[in-house]
């Protein structure tokens, strides 16, 4: 019996996961297929869930990744603390119903991505954007013992803002984390509006952004000496967290393949 996986989101065409998916099945010989699912609306999500036969797991990306939550059984704790489920792990009663458990494997990409590049010195961290990934992002800097801040282009409370990126700023908050979309594929050439010019090789400079391989970001923070990764092995890393959390599944296909 074939097992079923896919992502759920508006627009995949730029999607990571079903060619990492696809290729691991076919290296490691398993019997399964990885579906892009584009809903307009996530109130199309049960429909989906209804109508996917031998559904054993789901990845979840923007704009859903905090939408989904309520349509979900129930949330791992780290991914309710986070506010945002990436990873959707799909249970049988074998009476016909079935159970949805949200996750975020985001946080476990990104830790064990990030954690090698990381000094004694570093203590604080601003971290560009304020949506899903940004949370995880948080969630994963402050287990690892750094206080993250959130940067925005509007004031909230808790949050600064770009034109809030003093020098003094700037030379307390050594890792800088982009989260936002900013300089993804086709739009190559914008960046966050951060000081580029206080950068220092004292610097670590994160852009969960793959696509460019080297984006904007990267490029001007390199150039003043910073260290400087892109988001392709968070993605990876997350994506392989999440195979992990659906082979817990009791779902029909995955129990046959054990």
């Amino acid at each position: 019996m074939q097992q079923l996986y896919g992502l759920i989101g508006r627009t995949l065409g730029h999607s990571f996961s079903r060619d990492f998916f696809s290729k691991k099945f076919a290296a490691e010989y398993i019997d399964a297929d990885y579906v892009n699912f584009e809903l307009p609306d996530i109130g199309d999500f049960m429909e989906l869930v209804a109508e996917a036969i031998d559904l054993c797991g789901l990845n979840v990306t923007i704009p859903y990744k905090e939408q989904i939550i309520p349509y979900l059984n129930s949330v791992a704790d780290a991914a309710r603390e986070i506010g945002a489920v990436n990873t959707i792990r799909v249970d049988y009663d074998g009476r016909g119903g079935i159970t949805l458990t949200g996750h975020n494997t985001d946080c476990i990409g990104f830790a064990d991505s990030v954690r090698p590049l990381l000094r004694p010195e570093m203590k604080r961290a601003l971290v560009l954007g304020t949506g899903g990934a940004s949370k995880a992002v948080i969630y994963a800097l402050r287990s690892l013992g750094i206080e993250p801040v959130q940067v925005s282009r509007t004031a909230a409370a808790g949050r600064l803002t770009y034109a809030d990126l003093t020098p003094e700023v700037m030379a307390s908050h050594t890792v800088i984390v982009n989260t936002t979309p900013l300089g993804m594929w086709p739009d190559v050439g914008s960046c966050p509006d951060i000081p580029y010019q206080l950068l220092t090789p004292g610097h670590l400079c994160y852009d969960v952004v793959y696509n460019p391989e080297n984006t904007e970001f990267m490029k001007r923070a390199a150039a003043r000496g910073a260290t400087v990764k892109n988001g392709l092995e968070m993605l990876r890393l997350q994506a392989e967290a999440a195979w992990q959390i659906w082979q817990q599944s009791n779902a029909p296909a995955t129990v046959a393949a054990m």
